[in-house]
């Protein structure tokens, strides 16, 4: 496996299985128009994508203003909804981690940061909170807008042991390259006790099935893993983590519907889009490990 210009896996990463599914190519509908193609491990269920760009080519396929997590911008409809949705689960977010870590305040590192927002929410409600975040403009306008110094991705593995009670990747461990190396960090970092929280996509959803090629949320290249929760469970335990729990992300399934028709057929189609939404919650409330987007808390064994 390459991580210069192209990665190209023979085994799982998850789990190191050597079968392979052929799923369907991708197009990037963001950056590039290039077609990726999509596997799937037949062992763990875990979906790649093929041929993605390494570390050091990356940073082109996030260049544009309409990635919203790196830019804070209100441009377009489904943007400004996407920052009033913000707005209430920042506070969910909140409450979901003293529920998680039983603190109401205490040590906390987010992991890609974007704009700053979520950290900011943390430190308002007391608790002592610092982020991370790889692109440049992305900590500029956390700077600018929520006064908070973000620190630069390499810093995770220059921090001192046991010294957070919980980390949090929102949507994030899916662009991770060196994942083994990540969740080793977070293993070290975190206090006996600790909590990882990792909110992710679920290609096992009934919208991701609904939209197949055309769901927003395999946002290829720059999602390099499409996991699953049987996946998860590997990728944990392979790390010394226990899955405690699995929480649907509920408005995720309605916003990424809006983008996935938007790929599909170049309107946001509100009605189908929010009807999509419904009928995928519908399908996760007799079974929450098929909701859109999940939470997964993470214990230290």
């Amino acid at each position: 496996m390459s991580m210069s210009d192209q990665i190209h896996y023979e085994c799982c990463p998850i789990c190191g299985g050597q079968e392979w599914d052929a799923i369907f190519p991708v197009v990037d509908q963001l950056v590039s128009k290039q077609a990726f193609d999509i596997i799937e491990c037949k062992r763990c269920g875990v979906r790649i994508t093929q041929d993605a760009p390494g570390l050091s080519a990356s940073g082109a396929f996030y260049a544009s203003d309409a990635y919203v997590s790196h830019s804070n911008t209100n441009k377009g409809l489904i943007n400004q909804l996407y920052q009033l949705v913000r707005k209430r689960t920042l506070s969910q977010k909140v409450t979901l981690i003293e529920s998680c870590t039983g603190l109401k305040g205490g040590r906390l590192l987010d992991v890609g940061s974007g704009t700053g927002a979520f950290v900011a929410a943390l430190r308002h409600a007391g608790w002592r909170a610092d982020g991370l975040e790889p692109d440049p403009t992305a900590r500029q306008v956390a700077a600018k807008d929520f006064a908070i110094t973000l620190m630069e991705s390499d810093q995770l593995f220059k921090l001192p042991p046991g010294e957070f009670d919980a980390i949090t990747l929102w949507h994030v461990l899916e662009h991770v390259h060196d994942l083994d190396g990540y969740m080793q960090a977070f293993r070290r970092l975190l206090k006996p006790g600790g909590r990882l929280l990792l909110a992710l996509p679920n290609h096992t959803s009934f919208d991701a099935n609904h939209f197949q090629r055309w769901w927003a949320a395999y946002d290829v290249p720059r999602h390099l893993y499409h996991f699953a929760p049987a996946s998860i469970r590997h990728l944990a335990q392979r790390h010394g983590f226990e899955c405690r729990s699995i929480r649907p992300m509920w408005y995720d399934a309605f916003y990424i519907s809006l983008l996935s028709h938007q790929h599909k057929t170049g309107s946001s189609r509100w009605f189908s889009s929010f009807w999509i939404g419904m009928r995928s919650n519908w399908n996760a409330l007799f079974n929450r490990e098929r909701a859109s987007s999940l939470i997964y808390e993470l214990k230290p064994i």
